[in-house]
């Protein structure tokens, strides 16, 4: 347990459980004093209860007696804080119910993490200007450094037109691309022989037709000549 800072004295004894009055409500808790000092403490809505509590006046009206567990006392700048628990103590009865202050310390620890320190916040600005010792290069903390020993990586400038980047074709891409061409090729192949077939037999059938026609030509230039003939025999 860490030790107490001097300047404390004349408040309530830490971890010590009495009964106080409720003399004001705020929207984040109530305050509570103590008979017997002159310094109000605070109950903080996350102590109120073991449950969720969105506003004070849901749980306590002022002028109400509550049991109370000390649970904090600090100097901030010239200020003395008192914080206050009515959740470790059973309020029928005053029984502390955190006897080992286990959940009291947990509270404070998380009080402290989350307290605003605005003085000391971290611009982006100063992000980007910090240079990593682990791996050199500007952009990143060396507790946020994901590199490799011995490479290094930094920020890329953003582009405007930047071009989509194509993803590697996946194996079963790759077999069913290939697939899709041979069915292509042999669907090119039986359409060019289907056109041959049909220009063969085309031209098979302009032959016939040439030869029956000669063939008739013939036929009637014998018919002819045979008349004249007759024609001439007969004179």
């Amino acid at each position: 347990m860490t030790p107490e800072p001097a300047g404390l004295d004349g408040l309530p004894p830490l971890y010590s459980i009495a009964k106080g009055e409720v003399v004001s409500l705020q929207t984040y808790g109530a305050f509570v004093r103590l008979p017997g000092y002159k310094k109000e403490g605070l109950v903080h809505v996350s102590e109120m209860s073991a449950s969720r509590v969105e506003n004070p006046s849901e749980i306590v009206d002022v002028g109400e007696q509550v049991w109370i567990k000390v649970i904090g006392r600090e100097i901030q700048g010239d200020k003395l804080k008192l914080s206050f628990s009515m959740k470790a103590v059973n309020q029928g009865t005053g029984r502390d119910l955190d006897p080992n202050n286990v959940m009291a310390e947990q509270d404070g620890r998380r009080r402290k993490h989350f307290r605003d320190h605005t003085g000391d916040r971290i611009t982006l600005e100063a992000v980007l200007n910090t240079t990593c010792s682990k791996c050199g290069c500007k952009g990143h903390f060396t507790k946020d450094c994901f590199s490799a020993p011995g490479t290094q990586y930094a920020l890329l400038p953003e582009e405007d037109n930047e071009e989509p980047q194509q993803q590697p074709l996946t194996t079963a891409q790759q077999h069913s691309d290939k697939k899709k061409k041979k069915k292509k090729e042999k669907k090119m192949k039986k359409k060019k022989k289907r056109e041959r077939k049909e220009s063969e037999s085309d031209g098979s059938s302009n032959d016939e037709c040439k030869y029956k026609r000669k063939r008739h030509d013939h036929t009637h230039d014998k018919k002819k000549q045979h008349k004249k003939h007759k024609s001439h025999k007969h004179s």
